[in-house]
Order: C-alpha cells, then structure tokens, then sequence
C-alpha cells in the first residue's frame, strides 16, 4: 500500500518521498522502516528488533515515528531526534540552531516577534562558532510530542510554560536549562520525577533581535539526574547534546548549579552599568567588588553543608583562590577569567538582555537566592541585598548606573 510522509533529512531540510509499507530504506545517517509488520527473514537481515510489536533498530538508538497511511498504521525509526526546545531565547535558539544543523527535527517555540522571524527567513546566527542560517520548525506553543524537550525559559516563566506544554510531555524526558536552583523543584510539581534531567549551561550568547542569536562563547553543558541516578534515558539526550556542544555528565548536578550560581552573581554587573565584563574588570576596584560579592555567596553556600560540583571551565581550585587570595589579587584573577572569554561579540550577561528587552530579570533567582539562604542561616549578605535591590529599580525606571554610582550605592549598605 503507497502513501505520502513528510520526512526530515540529515541537512534538516523537508522534502515528500513515496513509501510502501513494510519498506525499508536508508537516507544519510538515518534508517526508515514502514509498516506493523515485517518478514522475520527480512527483520533479521537488516538487524532489527521488535519492539511493542514493531520492528525496530533499537541498536541504532533509533527514534520512532507513528502515523497513517490511507489507515493502515506505520512507523518511522530514524536515527535523528524530534526535540522540542521550549523557550528560543537567546540559549534555546543557539542549542536550536545547532541541533537542526545536525539534521535533527527540531522545533523552536518562541514569542511571536521571534517565531514569524524564523518562519520568515529562518535563524541567523553568528558569532565565535562563525556565520550561517538554519530553518527549523517554529511555533508559539508545543502542538505535538516530541522524542525529547528541553526547557529553556527563565525561571519565572517555568511554571507557566510546563502547565501549557504538559498535555504533549506525558513519558517524554523534559530537560531543564535554567540558572538559580530552583527549577527542578517547579517542574516536579507537574512532571514526574523521573521525567526530569537537569542540565547546567556554560554558554554565552545574545538575542536581541528577532530571528538572530549571536554565540559569544560556545562553552559547555553538564547533565544528571536531579532526583535519581544516571541511566540510559540521561545518556541518550548526552550523547545527542554532545554531538553539538561538549557535554559531560555528573551524579551531583544540584551541586553544580549551586557553582553556577556563585558565579552568575556578577551577572547583575552588566545589568547595573550597561557594560560588558572586560569593561567593568578593567576597574581593578569593580573586580574586587566582584569578588567580595562571591564570597557572600561561597560563605552562605559554605554554611548551608552544599557541596559544589566543578564544572568543564570552572574547576573548585578557581573558587577556593577568590575565597582565600588577598582581594587585590582575586580581583586581578578575576579579571584575567573575563578576558580569556573575550572576542568580537560582547559578554553581555542574561540579566542586562532581559533588560534590554524589556524583560523580567531572574535576579530573585540569582543574587535573591543567596539572600534568601543567608537569612535561613544567619549569614550577612548587604552587597547582593543591595544588588537584588538595585536591579529592581533599574527594571522599573530604565536607568542605568555608572560605574561610581554604582560603587557609591553598594558601598552604602
């Protein structure tokens, strides 16, 4: 029996093929088998198994894909996955982008300025990893389910966007990008435990226009399992992660959002004076400032018994000499950090793009967590309440601050 599939090749671009049922064909990387039933003869010769009564090659890590043709049910095993990433800000269009250049079905889902920008003329990105444009799928909600989604918004909007897409997650691994450490937790209330895969993202990137990302610093991601151990599931989104951005896995994942955290506080420095990082650490005093920040931060965590997780770019060793050099030369190695990053494209920090756009920021997420854990155990922590405060104002009126304003404000506290 003859019907017509849309299918998805490894270039990520769409095109109609004819199919028979109980077809196999090969395209590329990927392998598509049509039809309930195959010939045992047949299955066995192409390595297949059989998987819930359909022949599967399950030793391909294959993805299926169920439909009909004139009503006879078939299915698709292809070796790319289809991924969801909910939130094309400026990290989720950057994992898109890359991701659909290496040929997976990918759908972006996005506000609607960006979401008809891509349907328009797709994503263009550029930066360190250089100049290209892709055409994913994009969409203002999730409308299908997908073979993974990946959970990109910021940590105010989590709750929101896990209630609309939770009639497409059921058994479907949803993986969570934010800062802070707290959207684990909101995403349980919804999604089973076992559900979640937790993941901690090193990348610098910036989206200030619709339809344009821009990658700054390609970076890194860590993965676990926020409420279990390591299993195949985990390895599997690993392995396709780490076929575009390096990726490696860790068994206490809490641990390495916490040292995230510490150092996303100097996040708000950008988002406080409208520069970037060198231009800030080019004041060895607002390095230094810098680094009394984190040690708030080391010393409230330090006090709470959590234990931190090192990351691929940042090593426990770099935490230990901010806590414990003098402050002149933690400022200097602070700084000597920022200009490693630094290229062509600006270091803007999450915070100040929120801004820029007219956006929320997750300053509660960030700078508020520390306070909020200091006061839980009687630590003082008067330059990230300060901090915390004056990124609110910045939010309500617009206004930055200069670098002497902003020294003079902290200072005060």
């Amino acid at each position: 029996m003859e019907g017509w599939f849309e299918i998805g090749w490894r270039a990520g671009q769409r095109q109609l093929e004819s199919w028979h049922v109980g077809e196999i064909r090969h395209a590329g990387q990927q392998r598509h088998i049509i039809g309930e039933t195959l010939h045992d003869d047949l299955a066995c010769e192409h390595g297949l198994e059989r998987h819930r009564g359909i022949w599967l090659a399950r030793g391909l890590g294959l993805f299926e894909r169920q439909g009909k043709i004139d009503g006879n049910t078939f299915i698709i095993a292809s070796s790319m996955a289809r991924i969801a990433i909910i939130g094309a800000g400026a990290i989720g269009s950057v994992l898109g982008a890359l991701l659909d250049r290496a040929g997976h079905e990918l759908t972006l889902i996005g506000r609607p300025t960006h979401v008809n920008a891509i349907r328009q003329d797709g994503l263009i990105v550029e930066g360190t990893l250089g100049t290209f444009t892709v055409h994913p799928s994009a969409s203002e909600t999730l409308e299908f389910q997908p073979d993974f989604a990946f959970l990109v918004v910021k940590t105010q909007d989590v709750l929101a966007a896990v209630q609309t897409s939770l009639p497409f997650l059921s058994d479907v691994p949803l993986v969570t990008f934010q800062n802070g450490v707290r959207s684990d937790e909101i995403v349980a209330t919804h999604v089973p435990r076992a559900q979640i895969i937790s993941a901690v993202v090193n990348t610098a990137a910036s989206y200030l226009t619709p339809g344009k990302v821009t990658i700054a610093y390609p970076g890194s991601i860590v993965l676990g399992r926020p409420f279990g151990e390591p299993d195949e599931v985990l390895k599997t989104v690993a392995g396709t992660l780490g076929a575009v951005i390096p990726t490696k896995l860790s068994t206490n994942i809490q641990g390495a959002h916490w040292l995230k955290l510490i150092v996303n506080l100097n996040n708000a420095f950008p988002a406080i004076t409208n520069l970037t990082y060198p231009q800030i650490y080019a004041h060895a005093d607002m390095s230094q400032l810098a680094v009394r920040v984190m040690r708030e931060g080391l010393a409230t965590v330090k006090r709470a018994g959590i234990r931190l997780e090192a990351l691929p770019d940042v090593p426990l060793i770099l935490t230990h000499l901010i806590a414990g050099l003098p402050i002149r030369l933690a400022g200097a190695l602070l700084a000597a950090s920022a200009r490693r990053r630094e290229s062509e494209w600006p270091l803007l920090g999450s915070t100040l793009q929120s801004l820029k756009r007219g956006r929320p920021t997750e300053i509660d997420y960030l700078n508020g967590e520390i306070v909020s854990l200091g006061q839980q155990h009687h630590v003082p922590t008067p330059l990230n309440v300060a901090i915390v405060e004056i990124v609110h104002q910045i939010e309500q009126s617009g206004q930055f601050l200069g670098i002497e304003q902003f020294k003079e404000r902290v200072e005060s506290t």
